[in-house]
């Protein structure tokens, strides 16, 4: 446990509340780790393929015991950080993140490659994400919703530099640019940790800077204690509601990993294919920035619907894209602009609303073990759908057909989103 201490304070003016130089300090790094991996390794992923002349299943399923691993590494993320506090969790993340990078940069062989997506999967669940969102969750109650939505835009920001990252790679290789990725993840991350703090009643604050109330005691109300159990959660049809659905977004996102390649098979440049995701990106952070004004204001579950619609348009503009002549009517430019304008706005915004619903439904007691949960059953999906998109152009030699099924699986997250029962936390 960390121990107990007091931030500093200034008598003659308030200060800023310590809460929001952990959502800054800790978006830097969102920022970071999207840029060169959750967006920006498509680049690196294409240019591994074409070095070695893997197999896109092979490499998929790579991909796939990435997912798969940090989905069962995510639930004893909320445990460890209660047990060892955040610091010493992200640091330890951090050192494996940016030493898998590095060993990634030399590798000669699949197993290699597999063996440093292992220890890279370990670091980013300890290091990234999961502690940032645990973390901010608990300094906020009332601003929870503008402060996740903050954090999570630095992620947003990551994928407007994926033409930067095809750039570097073209510049200096992937070799080089892995190299330097791995070194950037020490030098951000490290001075990042020592700014995390666990619950800010540990530190003489409370969730926003606002004291709770008090009871008919006169005793404040310990807001660590509001929620409801694990066990309880999962007994509930709004987990498994709220899960589902957010995890077939996770399997259309993850789709990424190969948009570069196929939009490459559709007929379109690398230059014009990664200016098209870098532009798509820029719908993701208008997402979360206008979730971050909105979403304390108006009833999640119907924003987070309209953002599945949206997602959904814009996974079925790939599917558009693909049938370019094949249909008259549904020409790729309207497949292109349909990705452009929905596929990053859908998929942003809806990140700080299913984050932030989680509270809602389940609370602050268990708030970093129910992310952790969401997020294993996220990475199932997760799991699934690089290898889909990977086994589907082996076995049809086209990518075309793993969109279709992505378009279809979306549409079905949108009635379980609908579904969802009146908030069972208030």
């Amino acid at each position: 446990m960390e121990d107990m201490e007091l931030l500093p304070s200034n008598s003659k003016k308030p200060n800023i509340f310590y809460g929001w130089w952990i959502v800054l300090s800790a978006g830097i790094v969102q920022w970071y780790s999207s840029a060169v991996f959750w967006r920006g390794f498509p680049p690196f992923f294409d240019a591994i393929l074409s070095t070695f002349g893997w197999s896109s299943a092979a490499t998929g399923a790579a991909l796939s015991i990435q997912r798969s691993e940090s989905g069962l590494i995510s639930p004893f993320v909320g445990t460890v950080i209660k047990k060892f506090g955040p610091k010493r969790v992200m640091a330890f993340g951090i050192l494996l993140t940016g030493g898998s990078f590095i060993w990634m940069s030399r590798m000669q062989s699949l197993w290699e490659f597999y063996c440093a997506i292992t220890i890279l999967t370990l670091g980013m669940s300890f290091g990234t994400f999961i502690i940032f969102v645990a973390v901010v969750g608990n300094w906020f109650n009332k601003n929870r919703g503008k402060a996740i939505s903050i954090l999570m835009s630095g992620a947003g920001l990551g994928g407007i530099t994926v033409p930067l990252i095809v750039l570097g790679i073209d510049e200096f290789g992937w070799r080089s640019m892995l190299f330097a990725v791995g070194i950037g993840f020490w030098v951000l991350g490290f001075p990042t940790s020592l700014v995390l703090r666990g619950d800010p009643e540990n530190y003489g604050q409370y969730p926003d800077g606002i004291k709770p109330e008090l009871d008919s005691n006169d005793d404040i109300v310990d807001a660590r204690e509001k929620g409801v159990s694990v066990s309880h959660a999962l007994k509930t049809g709004n987990f498994w509601k709220l899960a589902l659905a957010t995890g077939l977004s996770q399997a259309v996102f993850t789709s990424n990993l190969f948009h570069l390649t196929s939009f490459k098979e559709f007929g379109l440049t690398t230059t014009i294919a990664a200016t098209i995701i870098g532009l798509s990106w820029w719908g993701d952070i208008a997402g979360r920035i206008t979730v971050g004004f909105i979403t304390d204001k108006f009833d999640r579950k119907i924003l987070l619907t309209i953002s599945f619609t949206l997602l959904t348009l814009g996974i079925s503009g790939v599917a558009i894209m693909g049938m370019d002549g094949t249909i008259d009517f549904l020409p790729r430019n309207l497949g292109i602009v349909m990705f452009i304008l929905f596929f990053g706005l859908g998929f942003g915004s809806s990140v700080p609303l299913r984050l932030t619903l989680a509270a809602d439904y389940f609370g602050r007691k268990n708030y970093g073990s129910m992310i952790g949960i969401l997020n294993t059953v996220g990475a199932v999906f997760g799991t699934l759908s690089p290898l889909l998109v990977g086994l589907t152009k082996d076995i049809t030699g086209e990518y075309i057909y793993a969109y279709y099924i992505l378009s279809v699986g979306m549409v079905l997250a949108i009635p379980l989103v609908l579904s969802l029962k009146k908030n069972i936390n208030s």
